[in-house]
């Protein structure tokens, strides 16, 4: 038996044991393959340590990404295990893996469109604009849109568009370009079947600059009609949302949407001044109140607990509160939920949100992390796995939410594997290591514990427990015990 994986004739490194994991997963065909059989099938009874599967599961997605242009092929499932994607498992054996997919049914990823301005700084542009299309189209009943972060981890000319389907778990593509020069905008896009790579729709747009937002609802629209013609127009109609009157002031917030990608108080503050010119431009623009008191909460919870931050944040969030725009709604949520005493105002808020878009990955992840803190560990698990479906390359705070439910389930293994895979998702992140380093002290493992609580205190030198309960200990029964394993250091 050949046992060896290629990409283009060549061979690619791989140990011996992330290979049986590859064959296993392979054999599964796209379904979950849980821990225990992992466990069984590749070390046969052998005691190994709990990480073992975990440190050669990155080896395998190391390899993968080597060989198919970054992109890994192994998702993770929260709770559950793990599942090859991205290859035919149809005539798979042992010693063989090949190419190949599946697909689920209405579902649409809209990659990154091509900026044709001459200017990468107007890179964030061309992301905003489909950014606004994904969430038009997440408004949509019957229709499950991925989320940017994990379409766009892919070039606006991906040149093996059934891979990216299959990579993405989605049946339908959108491409598209941006050209923007003086008061012009000029927007092509088209709608391809992933699989086959054909073409179901396809439109160009030259217009003025200022008919921006009605080319956005066009583009959703069309595309809604090309892939669900049989949609209530009512909707279709939900594509519209609340539109700022200055351009200028949407400019302004896709600007520091690219500084706030770090969620980190350097690039929040770098945000809240664009922000607050945008507020200054358009006093009602949801997005901005919503970004804003988002920056503002970061600098609060990350950088001295100031009590004008957190005025400032849940003044901005209440503000947001009074729009239908899921994604502001789903942000401002988790700002009410770590700064307001009335926690179950910020459920009322995450509820509208996914009233509003059932698939909006913000208001599932965000929501699922609250309810984790809460102890309601079912329904935060199952927003978590949602979230995940939606949007595989975008995993923090879904394992986050995972690894906060499992602690105060005592299933600590759990525990530790989520939050591995939250710092995995985010090494430069203090959050997702305080939670490794409880499931660590709880699985009685003291060295890899204090290993780990020392990378916290590097990112992050003046945490305390009693700091982060400040905004994170909502319910005792869920809070304590962690606090308590952290005093066991």
């Amino acid at each position: 038996m050949n046992r060896a994986l290629t990409c283009s004739g060549a061979p690619v490194k791989l140990n011996s044991r992330a290979f049986d994991i590859l064959c296993e997963l392979a054999l599964a065909h796209g379904e979950v393959v849980d821990k225990d059989r992992l466990m069984a099938r590749v070390w046969a009874g052998r005691i190994v340590e709990e990480n073992a599967i975990q440190v050669h599961v990155s080896s395998l997605r190391k390899a993968l990404e080597a060989a198919g242009e970054g992109q890994s092929h192994v998702v993770t499932v929260p709770g559950r295990g793990y599942r090859l994607v991205g290859m035919d498992t149809s005539t798979t054996s042992p010693g063989s893996v090949d190419q190949g997919g599946n697909h689920p049914g209405t579902s649409v990823a809209v990659l990154r469109f091509a900026n044709l301005s001459g200017d990468p700084a107007q890179d964030y542009f061309a992301d905003g604009i489909v950014e606004d299309i994904i969430t038009g189209l997440s408004r949509i009943g019957g229709i499950s849109v991925i989320a940017s972060n994990s379409s766009f981890t892919y070039g606006a000319e991906a040149p093996d568009l059934a891979k990216v389907g299959r990579d993405l778990g989605c049946r339908y593509l959108v491409q598209g370009s941006v050209r923007k020069a003086d008061h012009r905008i000029r927007i092509t896009a088209r709608l391809v079947e992933a699989e086959s790579g054909r073409s179901l729709w396809a439109e160009r747009y030259d217009r003025r600059f200022d008919d921006l937002f009605e080319v956005q609802d066009s583009i959703a629209m069309s595309l809604i009609g090309a892939i669900e013609p049989n949609l209530r127009k009512a909707e279709v109609n939900r594509v519209r949302r609340a539109r700022p009157n200055n351009l200028g002031a949407y400019d302004l917030v896709l600007r520091a949407l690219s500084s706030m990608r770090t969620t980190m108080p350097v690039g929040a503050g770098e945000a809240i001044p664009l922000l607050q010119q945008a507020l200054e431009l358009e006093p009602d623009y949801s997005a901005a109140h919503a970004h804003l008191s988002r920056c503002f909460q970061i600098r609060f919870s990350r950088q001295g607990l100031h009590e004008s931050d957190r005025e400032f944040a849940i003044r901005h969030a209440r503000a947001a509160t009074r729009s239908d725009d899921a994604t502001a709604l789903g942000t401002a949520g988790l700002v009410i939920w770590f700064l307001d005493s009335d926690a179950q105002a910020a459920f009322d808020v995450f509820d509208r949100a996914l009233s509003i878009s059932n698939s909006n990955v913000v208001a599932l992840g965000n929501s699922a992390f609250a309810q984790a803190w809460m102890g309601r560990t079912e329904v935060a698990i199952a927003r978590a796995q949602r979230a995940l479906e939606l949007s595989p390359f975008d995993t923090l705070i879904a394992h986050m939410a995972v690894a906060v439910a499992e602690l105060h389930l005592n299933r600590f293994e759990k525990a530790q594997w989520a939050a591995s895979l939250a710092v995995e998702a985010n090494p430069s992140f203090s959050v997702p290591l305080i939670l490794l380093t409880v499931a660590l002290v709880r699985l009685g493992r003291m060295k890899d514990a204090r290993a780990t609580a020392s990378k916290v205190l590097a990112l992050d030198p003046t945490f305390t427990m009693p700091v982060w309960s400040v905004t994170v200990r909502k319910n005792p029964a869920v809070f304590d015990p962690i606090a308590e394993a952290w005093t066991k250091l």
